[in-house]
């Protein structure tokens, strides 16, 4: 359901959001470019970090930049699009969406008032939602990004084990985000096979992190042997 709560207000799901042009047109353009399994885990990450914000004081509202949240949150995933003009042969996934909303969307979209500080803001949220250890110590923004979309792959409870305190969302407005969005039974299946699909179009970009764990699982002949950290180490000492 989503019910208008005035020019600057409404409620999806049961979470009050901003009703701002950017936020709208951020949606429309996630619905436009990506797979409907996306497009709906995409939305609830962003219903999840609104919900947050939601119970901040009232005096800390002013400082939560709402649509820059929205724009990454919801925006987070377009290295998964299936518009293959916005990918690239050779960046992480994180990258291609980082790149292509911060750098084409935001400034073909957001006008003069998105500078290019708020720009960087979206670039890292985006960049950084998959890296948790290095998302919480970047700054509560980036942070806001990343435990959203943890929520919705592993529930409030699942969350906190990572995030911790600042997963305050409940279950009830877990619940009814999820009933709002629901994942189908083929949902969870197509994620792996996003994944899998990096691992042997660009496995070049998926052997340093948590992507390459589904190349080594499900793709023949995957390694990351070569080219791990420990791999440049012995290269050096062999060749020194």
């Amino acid at each position: 359901m989503v019910a208008a709560l005035g020019h600057l207000t409404r409620v999806i799901a049961g979470i009050p959001v901003p009703n701002t042009p950017i936020v709208n047109a951020t949606i429309s353009y996630a619905q436009a470019n990506l797979p409907t399994a996306t497009y709906k885990h995409v939305m609830r990450s962003w219903l999840n970090g609104q919900a947050i914000i939601n119970k901040f004081p009232s005096a800390n509202l002013a400082n939560v930049d709402q649509d820059a949240h929205a724009v990454a949150a919801i925006l987070h995933d377009m290295g998964f699009s299936n518009n293959t003009q916005l990918l690239s042969h050779d960046k992480r996934f994180e990258v291609d969406g980082a790149d292509d909303t911060a750098r084409s969307f935001l400034q073909r979209e957001g006008g003069k008032e998105w500078s290019e500080a708020r720009q960087q803001a979206v670039w890292d949220g985006i960049a950084l939602h998959g890296i948790p250890n290095i998302a919480l110590h970047r700054d509560f923004f980036v942070a806001l990004v990343a435990a959203g979309s943890q929520i919705d792959l592993a529930g409030p409870e699942g969350a906190k084990l990572v995030y911790g305190d600042m997963i305050t969302v409940t279950r009830e407005e877990y619940d009814g985000i999820q009933k709002e969005f629901p994942f189908s039974d083929g949902d969870r299946p197509f994620f792996v096979e996003q994944l899998v699909e990096l691992c042997r179009s660009k496995p070049d970009t998926t052997y340093d992190n948590y992507v390459g764990d589904f190349g080594e699982r499900y793709v023949a002949n995957y390694s990351r042997v070569g080219h791990r950290a420990i791999d440049f180490m012995d290269y050096q000492s062999s060749s020194g």
